[in-house]
């Protein structure tokens, strides 16, 4: 199945559990939806389309994933509140480098973004080739590349490299 039929049908479904009122003019607004993302972006959205046939890829998404992504926002909303209440808690804002391993751009983006949505930190600008992040981090605790990644990366890549570049045996379609 070409990318462009997995996201029309994707986004089909998401429109569906959103919208649904059961009648053809909603259908027929929604399957135009749905085909005008397939058609606009769907050569940017999936780089390898045999990888989403895999199961185990949603399964690590959504019982992996999701659950640590939510934990570390929980985590990070509380550090950053305690920090407006109690002003006397030291910040120490700044950019740091960080490092990652992943090299899929789905992959790095679902980082980049993992990272800005968690509160304190900010995702500023990725370098792909040489897979660098730079983070503005309200509390830098380490300037080192490595102490900074182990920090702020290591959570979400692990999961994030089992989703989109870990093998299933099935990859050379």
């Amino acid at each position: 199945m070409s990318q462009k039929v997995i996201l029309f049908l994707s986004a089909l479904i998401v429109w569906s559990l959103f919208n649904w009122v059961p009648d053809p003019a909603h259908l027929l607004v929604g399957i135009f939806a749905a085909g005008m993302v397939a058609l606009l972006l769907g050569d940017l959205v999936v780089e390898r389309p045999h990888l989403l046939a895999h199961p185990r890829r949603y399964f690590y998404f959504f019982f992996q994933y999701i659950p640590v992504f939510l934990w570390e926002v929980l985590k990070a909303n509380i550090d950053v509140a305690r920090r407006v209440i109690h002003p006397n808690l030291p910040i120490h804002p700044g950019i740091v480098k960080v490092k990652t391993s992943l090299r899929s751009d789905i992959a790095i983006t679902l980082l980049a973004n993992s990272i800005t949505l968690t509160p304190g930190t900010m995702s500023v600008d990725v370098d792909k080739d040489q897979a660098i992040l730079y983070i503005h981090w309200i509390d830098v605790r380490s300037r080192d590349i490595g102490e900074a990644s182990r920090i702020i990366v290591e959570r979400f890549e692990k999961i994030l490299r089992t989703i989109f570049e870990e093998g299933t045996g099935n990859e050379e379609r």
